[in-house]
């Protein structure tokens, strides 16, 4: 088994049917939901969503904050135009414009988000990289 792997994203949110819905609008459907907790299945992933406060007693630390905005997911696209189509469907259905799409200093365009907890998503247009079939991103070799 590979080291370099990730399998399972979990982000926390305050509000889970908010999430549920903005996601929803977005074009995703839960694979299971658990209640305090929602599983999206992802090109061999999968994405979760947690409740603030369940998450951080699930971690073990029942008295933390957990924050948001220190990292960043995102979505590559076979187009400039699917970018920018998916930057005003998530603008549309309720998340905040950190940076309008534009042509940037590597070659590419790309934009950023914040969904409706401040989790930062990038949605972007590399020419370098051509996305498989499905959606999913394989690195080409050097």
């Amino acid at each position: 088994m590979t080291p370099q792997r990730v399998t399972l994203i979990t982000l926390g949110v305050a509000d889970l049917t908010r999430s549920k819905a903005f996601y929803g609008a977005l074009g995703w459907e839960p694979t299971a939901d658990e209640g305090e907790v929602v599983f999206y299945q992802i090109n061999g992933m999968v994405l979760g969503f947690f409740g603030l406060e369940p998450l951080a007693k699930d971690q073990g630390r029942p008295d933390a904050k957990l924050g948001t905005g220190a990292m960043t997911l995102a979505q590559n696209f076979s187009t400039v135009e699917d970018v920018d189509a998916a930057f005003a469907l998530a603008l549309q259905e309720g998340a905040a414009a950190l940076k309008a799409p534009e042509k940037v200093f590597w070659g590419g365009y790309s934009g950023y988000y914040a969904d409706p907890d401040g989790h930062v998503w990038e949605v972007a247009h590399n020419p370098f990289w051509e996305l498989n079939e499905d959606g999913s991103l394989t690195l080409p070799a050097a």
